[in-house]
């Protein structure tokens, strides 16, 4: 609720009025210290012109799921809790149930810098001074990474952002820009409200560089090594910075921010979202997705985008009333590093751990360029509509590395349909479905050969004579422990 009110850039005082109730009373229900009754329920999903479900499968889900897989650690093995312990727990006091969070998360830091100066000490690297870093909040060990802080930002913004599409539609109608002009539009926007030049600049003279603005020379620097779509994205990027500071700094003042270093990176990542509302306006985009059936392709041509773009464009259609496909999204590297993730579909993405390797986006990196289709079903039986495709960075010369990355988008399978990507698949076929798992340690398919750990829900039984599909498989009848 919390979240559709600032969505909206309602205060607490205004959304009491039109539900008739004290601020007060709203103030204890956003704070899950009120039951939120029937009839508030009904009147905030007309208000926000949402399903009733809206209210019921976000926050409060993910924090189980997040205290669930938390809780998979080997060192609560001994402690046998179980699903309702951890639900019981979230309703009870999900402000304590988020401490133990980030106390866990502490944990893992302190753990992997233990496990970071034992492997240095190990390989003979003298340690005396080499870890003297100011105390900001960034340093290695820290409990709250900023990436974290900001991609939990986003999620609890639902991604969408109303006053920057605002801002980026008047942006659009004020400079009159046009797809087929828009870089030209946007430098003479650049220069004719604040005098700034825009030059490209060798690789050889800004190497490394791929934007700089100097505000004292009025100067913005853009590599030649961009893409005309990148030159792009990076000037509105910069106009976004400098007409949208105020309300980007008002966003980031977000209390579950706790240091500087996560505010600054929301701010690019608020930035980078302006970007995208100028080259690809909603309501254009939106029609475009639908008439199209959300063919990325097309859609990157005809907005001229690259193919990250559109996916990450189309996680951020959720506009009241001109709502797109609740997407997922999520990027990684070829070691699965979770670089960017975003659900609206429902879908869970690991936070402590490995993710399951039968999902889709692992194969795409054997057929790179190649769109990967799957179905997945995961284990409480929702299934997923998801494709994938490996994106290669393409700034830097013949000696840069260019890393590539994969992108997973999906929809729950009632979406599929309005795909394309849908076409000649049998939804209804359970055979289709691929058994995917959040992580090897929550998964109770113990049948499954790229099984990496014991699963928490199957006690663990080794029977040397006996070797089944998985080395954890069970063997004999022993009962699992449900979590």
């Amino acid at each position: 609720m919390r979240a559709l009110r600032r969505r909206e850039s309602l205060s607490q005082v205004q959304l009491a009025e039109k539900l008739g109730v004290s601020p007060s009373y709203l103030n204890l229900i956003e704070n899950n210290r009120r039951p939120l009754p029937a009839n508030l329920l009904i009147k905030l999903a007309q208000i926000f012109a949402v399903d009733v479900h809206a209210f019921a499968t976000d926050e409060d889900t993910r924090l189980v799921a997040d205290l669930t897989e938390a809780f998979a650690d080997p060192l609560f093995d001994e402690r046998d809790l179980t699903s309702v312990d951890v639900r019981e727990m979230a309703a009870a006091s999900p402000v304590a149930a988020r401490a133990v969070l980030s106390l866990y998360r502490a944990y893992q830091a302190a753990r992997a810098t233990s496990d970071d100066l034992s492997s240095r000490l190990s390989e003979g690297e003298e340690l005396s001074g080499v870890d003297a870093a100011p105390d900001n909040g960034a340093t290695l060990g820290s409990s709250h990474l900023p990436s974290e802080e900001v991609s939990d930002f986003i999620q609890r913004q639902l991604n969408h952002f109303p006053e920057l599409e605002a801002a980026a539609e008047e942006l659009g109608a004020r400079a009159k820009l046009t797809t087929d002009d828009l870089y030209s539009g946007l430098v003479r926007f650049i220069e004719s409200e604040f005098g700034v030049r825009v030059q490209i600049a060798r690789w050889g003279s800004e190497r490394g560089v791929l934007r700089r603005f100097d505000p004292d020379k009025k100067e913005l620097v853009l590599s030649e090594l961009l893409p005309t779509r990148s030159r792009t994205f990076q000037l509105a990027h910069q106009i976004g910075l400098m007409t949208q500071g105020h309300t980007m700094d008002r966003l980031a003042l977000d209390p579950r921010f706790t240091s500087d270093e996560s505010r600054a990176l929301a701010r690019v990542a608020l930035a980078n979202y302006y970007a995208g509302a100028v080259i690809m306006p909603y309501e254009r985009f939106l029609q475009a997705a639908k008439e199209e059936r959300y063919d990325i392709d097309v859609l990157g041509r005809r907005f001229r985008v690259g193919f990250e773009q559109v996916c990450h464009r189309l996680t951020t259609l959720r506009r009241p009333g001109a709502e797109g496909v609740p997407f997922h999204m999520i990027r990684i590297d070829v070691a699965g590093n979770i670089s960017k993730r975003f659900s609206a579909s429902g879908i869970r993405f690991a936070r402590f751990s490995g993710a399951c390797p039968r999902w889709n986006i692992f194969s795409a990196f054997l057929t790179p360029g190649m769109i990967r289709i799957q179905n997945s079903r995961m284990p409480d039986g929702v299934t997923y509509f998801c494709i994938a495709r490996t994106i290669q960075k393409d700034a830097g010369g013949y000696h840069a590395q260019h890393p590539v990355q994969a992108i997973g988008l999906g929809c729950q399978v009632q979406f599929a349909r309005e795909l394309v990507y849908s076409d000649g698949i049998d939804l209804e076929n359970p055979d289709t479905c691929v058994p995917v798992g959040v992580t090897c340690r929550l998964c109770e398919r113990t049948d499954c050969l790229q099984r990496a750990l014991p699963s928490i829900k199957v006690p663990l039984r080794v029977n040397e004579n006996l070797r089944g599909v998985s080395l954890y498989a069970p063997v004999g009848n022993g009962k699992s422990r449900q979590v």
